[in-house]
């Protein structure tokens, strides 16, 4: 069993960043494809971002390209998501997910799920 937990979120302006994370216990998560997706309200849980096991390999939403940046560091068992350039429409709870095999975007691909963490950026 993987137990994935996410830090980070807050309140911020527009334009601001903000770096979440997600800290993975049970298993060293170095083994495992990490993910980040969100849920803004009354809408479905979509992709951002994914990186897998190396790190070597990353995967972006559209919306999320050129302003966010994943990594991970597994001495840690942690996994950042780095957002620039916060747009209102990036209000969301961020969940961090991981599976077993290489990259993908949907997320009932992924097993394992975190709590999130709240994202509100004002305008």
């Amino acid at each position: 069993q993987v137990q994935l937990k996410e830090s980070g979120g807050g309140l911020v302006q527009a334009g601001a960043s903000l770096r979440i994370s997600c800290a993975a216990s049970g298993r060293p998560s170095s083994s495992l494809t990490m993910g980040w997706f969100r849920q803004a309200p009354g809408k479905e849980r979509e992709f951002v971002a994914t990186i897998n096991w190396s790190g070597d390999s990353t995967g972006f939403a559209d919306s999320v390209k050129g302003r966010f940046t994943i990594s991970r560091d597994n001495t840690k068992n942690t996994v950042y998501l780095q957002m620039n350039s916060l747009k209102p429409e990036d209000t969301a709870v961020y969940y961090c997910a991981a599976r077993q095999q290489g990259i993908v975007a949907p997320p009932s691909f992924y097993t394992y799920w975190g709590q999130g963490t709240q994202v509100t950026v004002s305008s």
